[in-house]
């Protein structure tokens, strides 16, 4: 069921969207649809980060490289819209 806090999200991220210039609501689920992607990439590589810190070695077949810290949700999602 969607709750209030829910709706408001959601209308939160439609805005947004809208804003930006994507009206369209396949295009919307799309970009929703990578920015998910993005976010579990990065939950992956700090799992694996959090492992090898824990066994004090390096990452085993790390999701990002060095040079590409700038792409990972943690800190993609302050970037400006």
């Amino acid at each position: 069921m969607i709750t209030g806090d829910l709706k408001s999200r959601v209308d939160r991220i439609w805005n947004t969207m809208w804003s930006g210039g994507i009206s369209n609501p396949l295009s919307v689920i799309e970009q929703l649809t990578y920015l998910l992607f993005i976010k579990r990439l990065d939950e992956l590589h700090t799992l694996r980060e959090r492992k090898a810190a824990r066994l004090g070695g390096a990452i085993e077949d790390p999701v990002f490289s060095k040079g590409q810290d700038r792409l990972r949700w943690s800190r993609f999602k302050d970037f400006s819209p």
